[in-house]
């Protein structure tokens, strides 16, 4: 009979509605979760039958079922923090994470380093990154992000790099290792380490052997000197510095140079001298040492050694890469955020606590660094917010209210109709 036929209808419009009711609850009740992304009911008509067969023609409908949930994978809004483990993505993909169903993937960014010190999530899952090897390099190797130790050793220093000015109006002066300071041109001191991070104050000694040649003494107290005497300065390195006519450094040319520190220092350790790019190495000179008319100064010294160093603070940069910065004045790459990318992503399947896993819809995950192939930016201090808008989902409950109340007239109206049907018998 048609009537029950349209009981049948209505009830198919309460179930569908109802059902809808419940993915719009869902996406207002996760307006401040962090990462979340919306859903949408997606609904379909049900045929039941055609007046004239598989021809066509006039066909009767049976209702309506929900036919899919959509996730809307749109951007939510970028909120700043001050947390330095706060991360967030601009653009595409998603962190990847060990859950213990297995790989899982969010845009949830809201991280600390537990008592490991391994970067984990809010349920203590572990984040993926890219390690950076011993030299503080990225490397293509991905595992879990972990602080590792958090002392580094010393390094030897194995370059200086001067800039400088020697004045060309200066007298000649015959040099004696006993009287340095008052037998030289002009002196310098700069502070280098030995291979077990001993500070060694190094003196650096000019006199002008003729016009446009100098020579350097690099030297020591004695007392720094293995063999050396208290007082006495030990030369450890030596070279000549030539400057053409314009006064622009020509040519460097090496002596000796071997530095024989005490206390439990390598012996002959090379230290490397370089006072800018010189015109016999490809340079213009402009921005090497130089030999004018005016007063001999130092405008810039550098040092590539340090003695061992504790962390002392931590901090992500907008590239994703972990830096960690250290009480002797260095800063070295520790990892980088790695993010997953997908074909599809709106194939992922929810499993819950603002994760994804894969599925056969949304294909297999590509991992690579921020801003590579379309992966999204790394915000760091940063989280994204939820991408639900509270106005559109009031406006997308009334709908389903009055779409609902609908349906429930038409039951209505079906059941005064057979109440008719009833009567007739009496």
């Amino acid at each position: 009979m048609g009537i029950l036929r349209s009981f049948n209808i209505g009830v198919s419009g309460l179930n569908a509605m109802g059902t809808g009711m419940g993915v719009i609850s869902d996406n207002i009740a996760n307006a401040g979760t962090t990462g979340f992304k919306a859903s949408r009911a997606e609904f379909q008509d049900v045929l039941a039958s055609s007046l004239k067969g598989i021809d066509g023609g006039d066909q009767l409908g049976a209702g309506v079922k929900l036919g899919h949930v959509k996730s809307m994978m749109t951007q939510g809004d970028i909120a700043r923090t001050e947390s330095i483990t706060d991360l967030a993505i601009n653009g595409n993909g998603f962190f990847r994470v060990e859950a213990p169903f297995g790989p899982g993937y969010t845009r949830d960014g809201s991280m600390n380093f537990d008592k490991e010190g391994n970067l984990v999530n809010g349920d203590g899952y572990k984040v993926l990154g890219f390690q950076a090897n011993e030299n503080g390099d990225i490397t293509n190797q991905l595992g879990p992000i972990r602080l590792g130790n958090t002392t580094i050793p010393a390094k030897a220093t194995n370059e200086i790099k001067l800039n400088m000015n020697l004045d060309s109006r200066v007298n000649l002066k015959q040099f004696d290792p006993n009287d340095p300071e008052n037998t030289s041109n002009f002196s310098h001191s700069v502070t280098v380490y030995d291979n077990v991070g001993t500070a060694r104050l190094v003196s650096v000694y000019y006199n002008k052997n003729a016009d446009n040649n100098w020579t350097y003494r690099a030297m020591v107290d004695g007392k720094d000197a293995n063999g050396g005497e208290p007082g006495k300065m030990v030369e450890m390195a030596s070279g000549t510095l030539v400057f053409s006519d314009k006064g622009v450094l020509q040519e460097e040319i090496e002596g000796s140079n071997s530095f024989n520190f005490n206390k439990g220092a390598a012996q002959g350790q090379k230290i490397k001298f370089s006072w800018g790019e010189s015109l016999a190495e490809g340079g213009t000179g402009l921005e090497a040492t130089t030999q004018y008319g005016s007063d001999s100064a130092i405008a810039r010294t550098t040092q590539d050694g340090a003695t061992a160093g504790t962390m002392r603070s931590l901090s992500f940069n907008d590239n994703g890469v972990l830096t960690a910065v250290y009480d002797n004045g260095t800063s070295r790459e520790i990892a980088s955020v790695a993010i997953a990318k997908f074909e599809n992503n709106e194939g992922l399947f929810k499993v819950g606590k603002n994760l994804f896993k894969e599925s056969i819809k949304s294909g297999q995950s590509s991992m690579g660094k921020p801003g590579e192939a379309g992966r999204g930016e790394i915000l760091a201090k940063s989280i994204e917010l939820s991408n639900v808008d509270i106005a559109t989902e009031f406006v997308e409950l009334m709908k389903a209210q009055r779409n609902f109340s609908a349906n429930a007239k038409t039951l209505q109206a079906s059941d005064q109709m057979l109440q008719e049907v009833l009567s007739i018998k009496r």
